[in-house]
């Protein structure tokens, strides 16, 4: 079956100055952090016994390309704001969706522009279906088979990403070490930022190699298996263009600049408080809300 679906990529940028520390994984700044008394506190994290150099190659966007305007068609929606709740959670709202509490681990690969983009898709066709289709979009077929998306663990572009899943089609696809859908991802999960059971991420892999073909035993083929987005399109850099989005078509894709302090975050609403960039990653986006009086 080939489901349809509209795509939706939203990317931004955030900027501002602070006092630099020159160790961003020290106690120092983590003092600095807490001593600003902002919105958010620090802690040591699993990222304090690794290299700079490791951390840089999981960022999976090219820092030149956060801000500079999508070459995907702008959709506009025509915006009541008091539509617009103060909160949204879309694990709530969606609950039959269970993938939009799901956190696909990349491993140690520079993937994170696959990996929340087959995020992002997985939980808007469960969305768009009220419920009925909870298979996950294959992160696999995307990192290792999409020659114009960029270079895999390498990194690559968002936009290029939703662009695929227009034209080309994507298989389907669970997490590492299941067997679920076609092209299940075969990079191993590792802890990034807690101590956990597995093994900790440090530095990359290779992009693995690109199969046009399923896994052994899975009941469709490759060219079977595809689902395409009816359209791809991007959001504007706006508040309540985001707001709206996400509460009528799901969980959208960002892309932003991460700065050395945020690797040291333990909990509240996260502003820049000190430190250089480090580079470009992608999340998915599943709601908003106010916390403590800040949004």
């Amino acid at each position: 079956m080939k489901f349809l679906v509209i795509a939706s990529l939203l990317v931004i940028s955030v900027a501002c100055k602070s006092v630099q520390i020159q160790n961003p994984l020290s106690q120092e700044m983590i003092d600095h952090i807490n001593n600003a008394q902002t919105t958010w506190k620090a802690e040591k994290s699993k990222f304090n016994s690794w290299s700079l150099k490791a951390i840089k190659k999981l960022m999976g966007v090219p820092r030149d390309h956060i801000g500079k305007p999508s070459r995907l068609p702008t959709l506009v929606h025509d915006v009541n704001v008091n539509d617009l709740p103060d909160n949204f959670d879309g694990r709530q709202v969606w609950s039959n969706c269970p993938s939009l509490s799901e956190v696909r681990d990349q491993g140690s690969c520079g993937s994170c522009w696959a990996l929340a983009a087959v995020a992002a898709m997985t939980d808007r066709i469960c969305v768009a279906s009220n419920g009925q289709n909870n298979f996950h979009i294959s992160a696999e077929d995307l990192n290792d088979c999409c020659q114009t998306c960029g270079f895999g663990c390498d990194g690559g572009f968002p936009e290029a990403a939703w662009e695929h899943y227009a034209h080309s089609g994507l298989v389907t696809g669970g997490n590492y070490n299941t067997s679920e859908g076609c092209q299940p991802y075969s990079i191993a999960s590792c802890d990034h930022h807690v101590v956990g059971k597995r093994p900790p991420c440090q530095g990359e892999q290779d992009t693995p190699k690109c199969v046009r073909k399923c896994r052994a035993g899975y009941e469709n083929t490759y060219a079977q298996d595809k689902h395409f987005a009816k359209s791809a399109y991007s959001v504007d850099d706006d508040e309540v263009q985001i707001q709206t989005e996400i509460q009528k078509n799901g969980p959208v894709e960002a892309a932003f600049t991460v700065y050395a302090d945020f690797l040291n975050y333990k909990s509240g609403v996260y502003q820049h408080t000190t430190g250089d960039e480090l580079g470009g990653h992608a999340v998915k986006i599943l709601g908003w809300g106010v916390e403590n009086g800040v949004k």
